[in-house]
């Protein structure tokens, strides 16, 4: 593989960077922080879906464009570099339009994901729970057979799109070590949906899901009954590759400020540009960056070719968005005083490059998960 765009890629990219810049960020920035209400979510990522967003790597079929994976990281970076809080959203869509497309019935699919593709419709995928994270077999939401209907209880956390969401997808448990995904309406009775306030990306939205005799269609399972956790796995590959792609992504942006900025301050008679120390940082963001993207697209692109590819997305995702916290935590170093206050974007980016190393398995989960790959022996029985 090569780090170099194709001419479409760059097309594609170039067209996206301009209307970001002109016409998203600076009403993002007007915003603020706070919550973005749903159709307010929904007229942004509406906006993106123009650019390739959400539909880049899907079948025409079902309203996508049938480009690789790596295309789509190359779009949804550039979304990262502007705003993960509408980065997120996209990556949730397109985390459940596939495991929709690869597991779900004809019906569900012809019903749902139109609309996951063009942005009308938001999903969430429910998987951690208050004393599940990592280990997804040890998940204690159930589903219980009652004829037609699957009758469920439990409580979902750490929901990304929880509060903007239409369908929901939840991890059940169905029976003795037997995982199954069900799709859930979110106006479903029973289903409770409440915020959860963060240091960072309160733009988007993360939830609790309280589930109190919910009751769904048996119809609605996605996937065999029982397949929940392979197919979980086969999902967070997806996920761990946008994750990656987060991490580089801020780090990307925290560089620009950095050049940016350290071309305009002078210190002791010259720009600090020029001083030693400071072109260090950069050049090491730089560096580990272009690392970080690499590990990434290598992970995307074996994707593409139908390969397994979980020791390569926990290698990228490790990588890049510890790479993040360390250029993000240079740049506010290389602002001085500035970079902790509120009019340079770097404080802000510090605070959600430090999210980063936590959602779709720790930093920690990550080398576990590739030394297991290599030497074979798991880390827990």
């Amino acid at each position: 593989m090569t780090m170099q765009m194709t001419e479409e890629q760059r097309m594609a990219t170039d067209g996206l960077r301009k209307v970001l810049d002109a016409e998203i960020e600076p009403k993002l920035r007007a915003h603020g922080e706070k919550f973005i209400p749903k159709e307010m979510m929904k007229g942004f990522i509406k906006t993106l879906t123009e650019y390739g967003l959400i539909r880049a790597p899907f079948p025409e079929q079902w309203g996508g464009l049938e480009m690789d994976w790596v295309t789509h990281l190359r779009l949804w970076e550039e979304v990262g570099v502007s705003a993960i809080d509408l980065a997120l959203p996209i990556l949730i869509n397109v985390s459940g339009a596939d495991m929709l497309i690869r597991n779900a019935s004809d019906s569900v699919k012809e019903k749902y994901v139109p609309g996951l593709l063009s942005g009308e419709v938001f999903i969430s995928m429910g998987i951690s729970e208050p004393d599940v994270g990592s280990d997804v077999a040890a998940a204690k939401t159930r589903a219980v057979r009652d004829g037609d209907y699957w009758v469920i209880n439990g409580e979902k956390t750490w929901i990304s799109n929880g509060e903007h969401m239409d369908i929901f997808v939840c991890t059940c448990k169905t029976g003795e070590g037997e995982l199954t995904h069900i799709l859930i309406e979110a106006d479903t009775p029973g289903l409770e949906v409440r915020g959860i306030p963060k240091m960072a990306l309160n733009g988007q939205s993360t939830s609790q899901i309280f589930l109190a005799d919910v009751r769904v269609p048996v119809e609605n399972t996605v996937g065999e009954i029982g397949q929940g956790l392979k197919n979980t796995l086969v999902t967070f590959e997806r996920a761990r590759c946008h994750m990656a792609a987060w991490g580089y992504s801020i780090a990307r942006r925290a560089m620009e400020e950095s050049i940016k900025y350290s071309q305009t301050r002078s210190q002791h008679g010259k720009l600090i540009a020029g001083h030693q120390l400071i072109a260090e940082k950069i050049a090491n963001m730089a560096t580990q960056i272009d690392a970080a993207r690499l590990l990434t697209l290598r992970a995307a692109e074996m994707i593409d070719q139908g390969l397994r590819c979980d020791k390569e997305c926990a290698m990228a995702k490790w990588f890049s968005t510890e790479i993040a916290v360390k250029a993000c935590r240079d740049a506010v170093q290389i602002h001085g005083g500035n970079g902790v206050t509120k009019e340079f974007i770097v404080e802000r980016l510090a605070r959600e490059a430090i999210i980063g190393p936590i959602p779709d398995g720790t930093t920690e989960i990550q080398k576990l998960l590739i030394a297991r790959s290599l030497t074979g022996v798991p880390a827990f029985s």
